[in-house]
């Protein structure tokens, strides 16, 4: 099991000289910030007066460190989620007060909740190394989360986890973001779409919110559809607040039990798809979740749809987010659409579609041209990272799909940089002919550099698109060798199972249709 503690970055000082080490360490190595009379400024957060470190003082990072590494040793856990830090104070300023200057009291002051810029935060004219709170309190979250990933990275040797409430752009190269203290509310439940939305367009792709809510009581449907849809935030978590009611799921019913398990697994059964994605954010800058506009930036409806998103090219998310409602609205771009479980096709043409939702099922469709790689789901990801993958081939209107898969040991650092690394990537092309016709999926090994695929292997490919109708299909090879297939009637969806195929090495599967009778 692996763990992320919570930490805040004010430090007390109202312990006893010499018995709090981060609060004597940061005094002897100057690296508090200051007032405007050069003291550490004193606020007040959740051990009562604080001083708060200064990240961007030359040895601010090295203090850090030393704490992390200290905590770390008395305490083991995986990464931190680091709160509070905007810089939040519960007194406005300092409990000394602010000067009366130009920087606390601006010819323009922004929409601020308050009435100054100071309110619950420090004084704007307080003190970093280079320069005052008033030019760097919106990068003090940046500050702190680029100084934590770098002290967990030398005190762990391997990947960590930074989750930052507060963030400024260029924060997702260090760590995560969640939306905040919401509440657990219908409304709240939507507005984390756009919230989504907005941070990966910021480069910040992992991000969500506090699933069921944070503030207030949730309840069964609320929390059920909260769970199904907080499945699909890159970041996922269920949070709330001290003295609300519990939220995990038994704590709710066995029914929200198994719906928020239906979702997770799903979720877990497309980890090497969310991975991937993810390892495409890190190399060219893209997006994990994304507004529908973004694949589709020349129809118009796209643009204000913030009820739907997408996880990278292949799939559309569409929840239910109002009380009640056993449907939802969705609007379906000019594509080819396949129901993710079951491979139904629905028809894409720049319309609104209505979908039945009960309360235990959210609507996820698979866009054709797409190759999807997925796994067997177990309760863990270090334990679904030992099951046999599958693919699901989604054809596009001329019969052709593509997609890929990244994979490395999941913790070592730089693993791209140094090679350490495996990626496949998958083609289906449909083919016809004067006799036969029907189509080939190829996988390519592109990159070999982490042995550990090579213990793994691809059990089933699910092809949707493809007519099952009167001709067939008749035959399906793998490497040129037939093997036996399932292809139910009437239907687009043909299976082909217990594969046993080396997950590191290339192969074919071609599937055939029964020639035309007058062929």
């Amino acid at each position: 099991n692996r763990s992320s503690d919570l930490t805040d970055p004010g430090i007390s000082n109202s312990q006893p000289n010499g018995s709090y080490p981060p609060y004597d360490q940061g005094i002897k190595m100057d690296i508090f910030i200051k007032d405007s009379n050069g003291n550490p400024i004193v606020g007040t957060v959740w051990p009562g007066a604080t001083v708060f470190p200064d990240f961007f003082h030359p040895q601010g990072p090295a203090y850090w460190l030393d704490q992390i590494k200290a905590f770390h040793n008395n305490v083991s856990f995986d990464g931190l989620w680091i709160d509070m830090n905007e810089v939040s104070n519960a007194v406005s300023g300092s409990i000394h007060g602010c000067p009366n200057n130009s920087l606390e009291n601006p010819p323009y002051k922004p929409a601020i909740d308050g009435d100054h810029l100071n309110t619950r935060t420090l004084c704007m004219s307080a003190t970093n190394a280079i320069s005052t709170q008033y030019n760097l309190h919106s990068m003090y979250g940046y500050s702190e989360t680029k100084a934590t990933m770098n002290a967990l990275t030398t005190v762990l040797g391997k990947r960590s986890m930074v989750i930052s409430r507060s963030t400024f752009p260029g924060s997702g190269v260090h760590g995560g973001h969640w939306l905040g203290d919401n509440n657990s509310a219908w409304p709240d439940l939507y507005l984390s779409i756009p919230g989504l939305l907005t941070f990966n367009l910021f480069g910040i792709p992992m991000v969500g919110a506090d699933i069921c809510g944070f503030g207030g009581s949730t309840n069964p449907e609320l929390c059920t559809r909260w769970m199904e849809l907080g499945a699909f935030y890159p970041f996922s978590r269920n949070h709330n607040t001290i003295g609300s009611k519990p939220q995990d799921p038994p704590s709710l019913g066995p029914d929200v039990v198994a719906a928020s398990k239906a979702a997770l697994m799903t979720r877990y059964l497309l980890l090497p798809t969310l991975y991937t994605l993810f390892h495409e954010a890190h190399v060219t800058g893209s997006t994990v979740a994304r507004p529908l506009f973004y694949e589709f930036p020349t129809v118009h409806e796209t643009y204000a749809i913030d009820r739907q998103f997408m996880w990278g090219s292949a799939l559309m998310i569409s929840p239910v987010l109002e009380q009640g409602a056993t449907s939802v609205i969705a609007f379906f771009p000019m594509a080819e659409w396949y129901d993710l479980y079951t491979g139904a096709q629905v028809g894409g043409d720049d319309k609104n579609v209505t979908l039945q939702a009960p309360l235990d099922y959210i609507n996820v469709h698979v866009r054709g041209g797409n190759v999807l790689v997925t796994q067997q789901p177990n309760l863990t990801t270090t334990e679904s990272r030992k099951n046999p993958f599958g693919l699901i081939v989604a054809l596009d209107l001329e019969g052709n799909a593509g997609g890929s898969l990244f994979w490395d040991d999941g913790e070592s650092l730089g693993t791209y940089e140094n090679g350490q690394y495996s990626k496949i990537t998958y083609s289906h092309i449909s083919s016809a002919s004067a006799h036969q016709d029907g189509g080939q999926l190829t996988a390519t090994v592109e990159k070999l550099g982490y042995a550990g695929l090579g213990d793994l292997q691809l059990d089933n490919v699910t092809f949707y698109g493809i007519a099952i109708n009167g001709r067939g299909p008749v035959k399906v090879t793998v490497n040129g060798k037939s093997v036996p297939f399932h292809a139910q009637q009437n239907t687009v969806v043909l299976s082909v199972t217990n594969l046993d195929l080396p997950m590191d090495k290339a192969f074919a599967i071609g599937w055939f249709y029964r020639p035309n009778a007058e062929d």
